[in-house]
């Protein structure tokens, strides 16, 4: 049974915890990583660390990503590893949130990752191969109160994930979405002395992304849910 080999990963939407965990962990096993945000001097850090190339980029740009991929594809070879994290709220209650915020909010979240995969897939395509992951939320399958944008947002993306499984996987490309119900741990959201393990940890979320990409396919996962013991169902 053979494992899958990938070259070159990008990240869209990168930033600290789980983006920068799987940096970490892609650039351990030898991959070339590139990194695309809308401020990527704030990954500055990451990059000395990992050896990765940062990129500036919207990902509600068809023209940004458009060229997001056309330079990494120049400088570090096509991505055969396309990691989208990139996502946006518009919190309140409905009655009063603002039609252009949520608008905004539901392209980052959903287009943008419909611009990245039809790049990324425009390039896989060829060889039969890739990998294409989503970072959906317990918004993607559960609306909660004042989170409507959220929600629309997270539930296109892991409808578009969905449906680009069922189109492509016989195609060799590998394409998953992974729902993160719970909080992420970080340098600022840390668990009381009481409940241990009450955040998802960004490297075992990492962790997982990576075990999903080695699966063979003939036993592929398409969606993976991930959440701390204290999350209910």
């Amino acid at each position: 049974m053979d494992t899958p080999q990938y070259r070159t990963a990008l990240i869209v939407g990168a930033g600290e915890g789980i983006s920068a965990s799987f940096a970490r962990l892609l650039a351990k096993h030898g991959l070339r990583v590139a990194l695309a945000a809308r401020h990527p001097e704030k990954l500055d850090a990451l990059c000395r660390e990992t050896g990765a190339k940062a990129y500036a980029c919207d990902a509600t740009s068809a023209d940004d990503v458009g060229r997001l991929f056309e330079t990494v594809q120049r400088e570090a070879g096509a991505p055969d590893v396309v990691l989208y994290n990139a996502s946006a709220r518009a919190r309140g209650p409905f009655v009063e949130l603002a039609p252009d915020d949520v608008a905004q909010a539901i392209a980052i979240s959903a287009f943008g990752g419909f611009l990245v995969a039809q790049q990324a897939l425009k390039r896989m395509l060829p060889h039969k191969h890739g990998a294409i992951f989503f970072t959906g939320a317990s918004a993607s399958v559960k609306g909660f109160p004042q989170s409507a944008a959220f929600a629309m947002g997270k539930f296109a993306l892991r409808g578009l994930a969905q449906s680009l499984a069922r189109e492509f996987s016989p195609q060799g490309i590998h394409i998953a979405h992974f729902v993160i119900d719970g909080g992420v741990r970080s340098a600022v959201r840390k668990e009381p002395d009481d409940r241990p393990d009450s955040f998802l940890d960004p490297d075992a979320i990492a962790a997982s992304y990576w075990n999903v990409l080695q699966q063979q396919r003939s036993a592929w996962t398409w969606e993976l849910e991930l959440r701390p013991w204290v999350e209910k169902f």
